[in-house]
């Protein structure tokens, strides 16, 4: 006889249904899994006999065209114009970003007009109103307002089509890069700003040394996005006649005719570029994301096959 309060296991419920015989079991069959597997392989099947059996694609042009000395110029301004207006975008954008938070009504008004209208309008017509300013302001000056000019100059002569790609590529990117700084600032809890303030500092001290390396991990991988994209927007410096990547093809395949394989090249050299920034963006993000609960992927990971949890 059991003791008082001792419970046996016999005395415990057991479960209503029948013990289920797991000795036979398998994998649940997935028809479709493989069957959109077999479509995807015949389709890459037939783009890699494509490749190589068209004569069109002219590999062996494409193999000479990639190194030529004319293209890697057009790569060095493409190239050179990513890395300046993307210093031009950033600064001004942490500067319209401060602005939009700040308690100046009239600063927050003039920094949201400027986005509005850089986000609102396209960046080619951006770039060709750069490219055509002469046709508004034939003379720029320097001085004061309503006072005495200091300097005058040609706008036909000093609106050259590298300094309108600039213009267009940087004040455009500024807007962009505002939203963005301004979402990574907001994104740290406003009482970091109240400790500091009540160690002493300055809002600038804090926004420099307690609020923005917070925001950075907020703020570096919509910035890389952005860097990758204003690679790929250089492109339409092309119809200003800059002499980038795409514009030096299309002078050649003008002269050539060998339309395709430059066009692969422009592509080949576009998608180089751009992996390498993939591949920076993920060890900036890593960085940034020390100590971080979720790790950021990398770039292998994006290109890595993961299997189906099985549930």
């Amino acid at each position: 006889m059991a003791a008082l309060g001792e419970v046996r296991v016999s005395d415990l419920p057991t479960s209503a249904g029948p013990d289920l015989d797991v000795r036979d079991a398998s994998r649940r069959k997935h028809p479709w899994r493989w069957l959109s597997a077999f479509v995807v392989l015949v389709l890459a099947a037939q783009l890699v006999q494509m490749l190589i059996t068209n004569e069109n694609f002219g590999w062996s042009v494409v193999a000479s065209w990639l190194r030529a000395e004319s293209v890697i110029r057009g790569l060095g301004v493409t190239l050179m114009l990513t890395v300046v207006a993307m210093v031009i975008g950033i600064v001004l954008g942490v500067l319209l970003a401060v602005c939009r938070i700040s308690a100046n009504p009239l600063l927050r008004s003039a920094a949201g007009v400027y986005i509005w209208f850089f986000r609102g309008t396209p960046t080619l017509v951006q770039l060709i109103f750069f490219y055509n300013l002469s046709a508004l302001l034939p003379q720029l000056t320097i001085g004061i307002p309503f006072g005495p000019d200091f300097a005058s100059f040609d706008t036909n002569t000093l609106i050259t089509p590298l300094l309108a790609a600039i213009l267009g590529l940087g004040l455009n990117e500024g807007a962009y890069m505002a939203e963005i700084v301004r979402g990574g600032l907001l994104s740290v809890d406003p009482g970091q700003r109240e400790a500091g303030q009540a160690l002493g500092m300055t809002n600038g001290r804090i926004m420099k040394r307690i609020i923005l390396p917070q925001a950075m991990r907020f703020i570096v991988p919509p910035t890389g996005n952005q860097v990758i994209s204003m690679v790929k927007a250089t492109a339409l410096v092309s119809v200003i006649a800059l002499s980038d990547l795409l514009y030096t093809a299309q002078a050649i395949y003008n002269r050539t005719f060998e339309t395709i394989p430059l066009l692969i090249v422009v592509c080949l050299w576009y998608l180089a570029v751009t992996s390498v920034l993939y591949v920076a963006q993920s060890f900036i993000e890593r960085h940034y994301n020390r100590g971080a609960r979720h790790q950021t992927a990398s770039f292998w990971d994006y290109l890595r096959i993961r299997p189906r949890s099985q549930s």
